[in-house]
């Protein structure tokens, strides 16, 4: 079965103003200048999403949400939904970050009903996984990402556009990363919870690669097998830093 597209997302965090979008203009004109080798996507705070959509329209890049609710409206004050998100030009959605996962307490249950609502707005979902540095030095990496897949991804996703980001979460902003053999190891548990848990449809998403992604280390990430794009923090911020990213493929 064909491999999906691969796919470099902008994750900008709790990051963005009204004067940071010019760095995303620059980088929509850089691209249409000269297209990307993969799909380009920034996921901008909830309160840049329309204004994000609007700037980079009618180029290549995509633009998501970081975090969607499990509900599509309600009694939900500082919640935003799949709906709106989708109604505001996003087409992606990340969920399940694990600064949502460690910092807010949600668990996989959580996180296959914010799925689902993604879904039913018709957003295409990132879903994060990864191992905390202790789970990492216990030998568990493995197992904990392959349980986060058994019970993240709810059945309704195969045959849906989705993708996957491996994040160790001990690499997450602090510049340390994994060997690639520890990074093709993971990519490769993830795709096989894939197929167990979706069948056939689990072997076409991209498996994202995140956790202090540059432009200095991004060839060698890109390239390793199993590797189908990153979510990349801090170095999607500025249009020089992410293009070098992107352009490493």
């Amino acid at each position: 079965m064909k491999q999906s597209v691969k796919l470099i997302a902008g994750n900008w965090k709790m990051n963005g103003l009204g004067a940071d979008l010019a760095e995303a203009q620059a980088l929509a004109a850089a691209l249409n200048d000269q297209p990307a080798a993969c799909r380009v996507a920034i996921c901008p705070p909830a309160t840049l999403v329309d204004r994000l959509s609007q700037t980079v329209a009618g180029g290549s890049v995509e633009v998501g949400g970081q975090d969607c609710h499990a509900e599509t409206s309600g009694a939900f004050t500082g919640s935003v939904s799949g709906m709106m998100l989708a109604d505001a030009g996003a087409v992606l959605v990340i969920i399940g970050h694990s600064e949502r996962r460690a910092g807010l307490g949600e668990t996989d249950a959580d996180v296959a009903a914010k799925v689902e609502a993604a879904l039913a707005a018709g957003l295409e979902p990132i879903i994060c996984v990864g191992e905390t540095l202790d789970q990492r030095q216990a030998g568990d990496a493995v197992a904990v990402v392959s349980a986060q897949i058994a019970g993240s991804l709810p059945a309704s996703l195969s045959g849906k556009p989705f993708a996957i980001a491996y994040e160790p979460v001990w690499a997450i902003g602090t510049g340390l990363t994994p060997t690639l053999e520890q990074i093709e190891e993971v990519h490769a548990a993830v795709r096989a919870a894939m197929v167990a848990r979706l069948g056939e449809g689990g072997r076409v998403a991209p498996i994202l690669y995140g956790g202090s992604v540059k432009p200095s280390n991004a060839a060698e990430i890109l390239a390793a097998a199993e590797v189908g794009g990153a979510l990349v923090g801090g170095a999607s911020l500025k249009a020089d830093d992410f293009l070098g990213i992107i352009r490493a493929l």
